[in-house]
């Protein structure tokens, strides 16, 4: 499987980085202290052990300042490396190359970051058939390259946005009136292609969905939001007993010290918008050499 996104996704957001970065005036600093043609080759070295993702943001943050630089990836998206790891190679411009510094660290080590920590969400239900999903609760405008880091991970995409998916929450069901009025309300609405997510908030809401799903015009995928460990047991025993072909997903609580016990409990899906929104940057640095 490739783990990569196209160039006409990432460009935007790498060009609009360095354009906040140049300011008004450009790189003052490289501009007065390094002399015009001059060549620097340096390597991005991780300081601490984590997976790779971002490398295309490397590429083009160079490319973008320098059209001729040579880039040399030393693996792939995905990979894992240990610290003192040498991750890209690449000589350039040197003005060029200082200019574009900044840019490319903040990008790659962010989504390093957001990789490494999903590795370790994966890692720790490992081998009980759960699978690990991200959230909307990215950074505004790098929705697609963290979304892209979780799958380098490990992981696996939630929607993208709000039009991609159905989902059905507690104050869409306030609104509505119950669980079954918004989920016939999704069901008449949609076409045959999108899914219907329903938030249930207890195991009489989640009878509610699964009499629905008995009935023929139920939601794909129920969530457990802020379940006990015993209530979402009973929720899969309840799926199970019942026959009833829906996917459950386990949101709400989940943190690196609880996510084993949830998967444990058999959901099929749990969700943790931890990915995104708490993921630590992974310490790189840039060498000349």
């Amino acid at each position: 499987m490739s783990l990569s996104l196209p160039d006409i996704l990432i460009r935007p957001i790498v060009v609009a980085a360095l354009a906040e970065d140049l300011g008004r005036a450009g790189d003052v600093t490289a501009a007065a202290c390094i002399p015009v043609g001059a060549r620097m080759r340096a390597v991005f070295v991780a300081r601490k052990p984590g997976v790779l993702a971002g490398l295309d943001c490397v590429r083009l943050s160079l490319l973008e300042m320098d059209p001729l630089a040579r880039i040399e990836t030393r693996m792939a998206e995905g990979g894992a490396f240990e610290a003192g790891a040498v991750l890209v190679e690449a000589d350039a411009d040197a003005r060029a190359f200082l200019s574009a510094e900044r840019t490319a660290l903040n990008l790659l080590g962010r989504l390093c970051g957001v990789a490494t920590l999903t590795r370790a969400y994966v890692e720790a239900v490992a081998g009980t058939g759960a699978r690990i999903a991200d959230t909307r609760k990215t950074t505004p405008g790098l929705r697609a390259l963290e979304k892209h880091a979780v799958r380098c991970g490990g992981g696996v995409n939630h929607r993208f946005g709000l039009d991609d998916a159905i989902l059905i929450k507690d104050n869409h069901i306030a609104v509505c009136g119950g669980v079954e009025a918004a989920v016939r309300a999704a069901r008449a609405h949609v076409g045959h292609l999108m899914k219907v997510e329903v938030e249930v908030d207890g195991l009489d809401q989640l009878d509610q969905a699964l009499s629905l799903v008995t009935e023929g015009v139920g939601p794909d995928v129920i969530m457990l939001d802020n379940f006990s460990l015993a209530d979402l047991a009973e929720a899969v025993r309840r799926q199970r007993g019942g026959g009833h072909r829906v996917v459950l997903e386990a949101s709400g609580g989940v943190d690196l010290g609880t996510v084993a016990a949830i998967a444990g409990t058999g959901v099929d899906v749990i969700s943790v918008g931890a990915l995104t929104h708490s993921a630590p940057v992974l310490d790189i640095g840039l060498d000349a050499v």
